[in-house]
């Protein structure tokens, strides 16, 4: 595909270290957005552990158990919010790493169901390096499914698969932000606000496929998990520290 073809590319890299608030990282992705397609940015990558949060999908809203879902969250200690982005609910909180990639891009609808295909790809392969048996692809029941979601397959159940990773992608003209959710750690808060939810919803899904890597492979963090996903972006682009602070300035 064309992201990967492309001659040399160059991204820094910038570590959120603490949240700007569950909606405000929401927010901010977006206005980096318009920075980078305008060129006042350059292309980028922001990691960042995010607050408990539930991003419900537009079609989310329209149904009639939504404010019960949202109130189940609340209760739940996970702040509900409304993303711009398709899908379902999902679910995230400090457990978890988000990586917000932003490029420039004169075409940038014409790229975008390569960016899932190659995108999950690489970070299937980032968890591979990180010791989790991990492919692309949709996995029966789901939440939030995706053709192009990242799974896990449990050694002693080959039968029993998680997901792990959910991809988000926003095109504009100029430009696209591609959102990744990596699960890591401490799948079970994750995966009773889901059930809550869900069922307030009126949303059939299965949450045997809610889980984090670490369900998969005890002991595993977020740090090595953002070791491995950056050495995985390093042979898509030269990667560049930067310091988080001066996007905020």
């Amino acid at each position: 595909m064309q992201q990967a073809a492309a001659g040399p590319r160059t991204l820094t890299v910038y570590r959120q270290q603490e949240s700007l608030g569950a909606a405000q990282d929401l927010d901010f992705a977006l206005e980096l957005l318009q920075r980078v397609k305008t060129g006042a940015q350059g292309p980028m990558l922001r990691l960042y552990r995010p607050e408990p949060t539930v991003a419900f999908g537009q079609r989310d809203t329209h149904l009639p158990g939504f404010d019960a879902a949202a109130q189940a969250c609340r209760e739940l200690g996970f702040e509900p919010l409304v993303r711009k982005a398709g899908g379902r609910a999902a679910a995230y909180h400090q457990g978890t790493l988000v990586i917000d990639q932003l490029e420039p891009d004169a075409d940038a609808i014409a790229g975008a169901k390569g960016r899932f295909s190659f995108f999950g790809e690489l970070l299937a392969q980032a968890l591979r390096d990180a010791g989790v048996a991990a492919g692309v692809g949709e996995i029966p029941g789901e939440y939030c499914p995706g053709e192009f979601s990242v799974h896990g397959t449990d050694a002693a159940d080959p039968a029993h698969r998680i997901k792990l990773i959910g991809t988000a992608q926003r095109v504009v003209s100029g430009g696209w932000l591609f959102s990744s959710v990596i699960i890591v750690q401490d799948s079970a808060p994750i995966r009773a606000v889901l059930e809550a939810s869900y069922a307030a919803l009126g949303l059939e899904w299965d949450p045997a496929t809610a889980g984090a890597a670490d369900d998969l492979v005890p002991g595993i963090d977020v740090q090595r998990v953002e070791d491995a996903v950056l050495a995985a972006y390093g042979r898509y682009a030269s990667l560049n520290d930067g310091d988080f602070g001066t996007l905020l300035a």
